[in-house]
């Protein structure tokens, strides 16, 4: 059998990690800069913050330079002397912010955690490790939290360290959301704000909501089975959100509900209908562009051929003249002899 010393689980029972915006927009910027596009290694940083006890609020972070073998977990390489460094300087700025732990990109545990752990208990007496996945593939919370402990076993062999798993969560002070939504505001780009986004969003928005019901769903049937010790502070929760839950018995509010409903659905078969009429207007308009342009294409050959022949018939013309003079001029040629040979007769006479 095995456990953990009763102190660990003590300081550790209602423990909250808080990580905030600005950390996850550094980790995801060290990793861009740090990582390419089709690689699977991680980057390796620094959390500041500061550690209250059962609250543990991150609220900012520095990377580290960092390698290691993708095929020999135990080959790895750190610079705490950067950390040192760094971490006086960064001290110098906020004398409030402490260093509480550190970060990867997993995006799950790996083998060398627990060496790289030791390594910050050097620098601080209870380092939370938190893993940001950068690339998630559903929905949700992206971080993961977790501090070091040592397994017991009662047949007396050697302790083992591991890694014990507390809830995290994202939140923010009301300047640093103002911040951070400006900055997210110039990052996107405002050609793709469309209807298609905004629905995708919603989409995206629903597969979360419909992921914590299933959670919830399990987490109900296995207390009904008694797989697991009920937790009343969580039931007072669940029912608290149930209660907010309208009464759809009622037949006002299912009336209601029916006429928003119609009057939401009026507007999307409007919107058909107008998409429907630009469409056809907008065939309409290229099939008259395609007229004009082919009876402009055919006028101008039809000139062209008026030209032609009206050249042509000029030409027939002048080449008629021309003969024709030709031929009174060969008759006057006669003439003129006949008269000079009349003349030289009379001569002779």
């Amino acid at each position: 059998m095995v456990a953990t010393t009763t102190e660990q689980l003590t300081a550790l029972s209602g423990t909250t990690v808080i990580v905030h915006p600005l950390v996850l927009l550094s980790v995801a910027d060290h990793h861009a800069r740090s990582v390419s596009r089709n690689s699977h290694k991680r980057v390796v940083g620094v959390l500041l913050g500061q550690d209250n006890g059962k609250t543990i609020n991150v609220a900012n972070s520095f990377g580290i330079p960092f390698e290691e073998d993708e095929k020999d977990s135990k080959t790895w390489f750190l610079d705490h002397n950067y950390i040192e460094g760094m971490y006086g300087m960064f001290k110098k700025v906020n004398a409030r912010e402490r260093m509480i732990g550190w970060y990867h990109t997993g995006p799950k545990l790996r083998a060398s955690d627990q060496e790289i752990n030791d390594l910050f208990k050097r620098f601080i007496a209870r380092p939370v490790m938190v893993i940001v996945d950068v690339r998630p593939q559903s929905v949700g919370i992206p971080t993961d939290a977790y501090f070091a402990v040592e397994e017991i076993k009662d047949d007396g062999t050697e302790t083992r360290k591991t890694f014990l798993h507390v809830p995290s969560a994202i939140e923010a002070e009301e300047a640093e959301e103002i911040g951070v939504e400006h900055l997210l505001r110039d990052i996107k780009d405002s050609t793709t704000t469309t209807l298609a986004t905004r629905v995708s969003e919603q989409l995206a928005s629903l597969q979360g909501l419909q992921s914590r019901l299933r959670d919830i769903q399990k987490y109900l049937a296995d207390v009904g089975a008694g797989s697991i010790p009920v937790n009343h502070q969580v039931i007072y929760h669940l029912q608290d959100a149930l209660n907010l839950l309208p009464n759809l018995s009622e037949q006002g509010l299912t009336q209601s509900v029916a006429s928003s409903t119609n009057d939401q659905m009026l507007v999307v078969y409007l919107s058909s209908l107008l998409r429907a009429v630009i469409a056809l207007h907008g065939l309409v308009d290229n099939k008259a562009s395609i007229g004009r342009a082919e009876l402009e294409e055919g006028g101008i050959a039809d000139s062209e051929e008026r030209i032609i022949e009206i050249v042509s018939t000029e030409r027939k013309k002048d080449d008629k003249d021309k003969d024709k003079e030709s031929g009174e001029g060969g008759e006057g040629h006669h003439r003129s002899e006949r008269e000079a040979g009349g003349s030289d007769q009379d001569k002779g006479l």
